[in-house]
């Protein structure tokens, strides 16, 4: 292996559960809003919201843990959320 094959190397691709893990723990706090829900034929619901930062907007959406479906009505269209995102990539968010 030479000194270029070090550079060239591509980065491992953290699992989606990584990457909400370390949002959770080190990813700012901003408010959103819940836009729209929808449940699919496995009965997953997916809730999309949108959030602003720095002037910014951004949408996203998130399928809800079973911990966070016990209170769906916090998820519901209209609701204020809690957002974590990456103070880096301000796309990449979690619903707290």
């Amino acid at each position: 292996m030479g000194l270029f094959d070090i550079f060239t190397r591509k980065k491992p691709v953290p699992s989606d559960q990584d990457r909400r893990d370390a949002l959770l723990k080190s990813g700012r706090i901003t408010e959103g809003t819940i836009i729209d829900s929808d449940t699919d034929v496995n009965g997953n619901e997916t809730v999309y919201y949108y959030y602003s930062v720095h002037g910014s907007d951004y949408e996203s959406s998130q399928v809800l843990s079973p911990e966070q479906r016990k209170n769906i009505i916090a998820y519901s269209p209209g609701a204020k959320v809690s957002i974590r995102y990456d103070q880096k990539n301000h796309g990449n968010s979690v619903l707290v």
